[in-house]
């Protein structure tokens, strides 16, 4: 593998991790499908690990409804490639809002993932984090939080509508 083959893969399969976040908190779960290969394994966190990517995609769309606001940011990738396999720690910043309960979630976690290039491009064969920490904010103690824009709120007034 020349150098050059080996930056362009490491450049995709950053690609491919920013395209996977931006499927989740964009809840495009058909394009989130092809992120993942078919016997993918997901753990994230304590509370949910999910095997093959029927199960990871339909897990991630019952844990984020349209009433749950999301933002994962992955930085700082460790990126090593043998072939056609490789492996990448990330750094997560996520941050998670949900204007029903008035509450707001944030955290940092370390991603472990490998991934496979299967017909000439590279999906995600495990993605896994383990959190630094997570923190609950209550909305209501910050009297002035308000969200003036919300892209998973109905187009019949959902934004801008106070907390929710």
């Amino acid at each position: 593998m020349t150098t050059t083959d080996r930056h362009e893969d490491i450049d995709a399969i950053k690609a491919l991790k920013y395209r996977y976040l931006r499927c989740v908190d964009l809840r495009l779960w058909d394009e989130l499908a092809e992120t993942l290969a078919p016997e993918v394994s997901a753990s994230y966190g304590r509370r949910l690990s999910l095997t093959g990517r029927d199960e990871v995609v339909t897990g991630l769309r019952e844990q984020m409804t349209d009433d749950v606001i999301t933002e994962h940011q992955a930085h700082h990738p460790e990126i090593e490639v043998d072939g056609d396999s490789a492996t990448a720690r990330w750094y997560l910043q996520d941050r998670v809002i949900v204007p029903a309960f008035d509450t707001m979630i944030i955290g940092g976690a370390f991603y472990t993932d490998t991934y496979a290039r299967l017909d000439g491009r590279w999906v995600i064969t495990s993605t896994g984090y383990t959190r630094t920490y997570e923190a609950m904010i209550d909305l209501k103690d910050i009297p002035s939080f308000t969200l003036t824009d919300n892209h998973l709120a109905p187009a019949d007034g959902g934004e801008g509508s106070g907390r929710g």
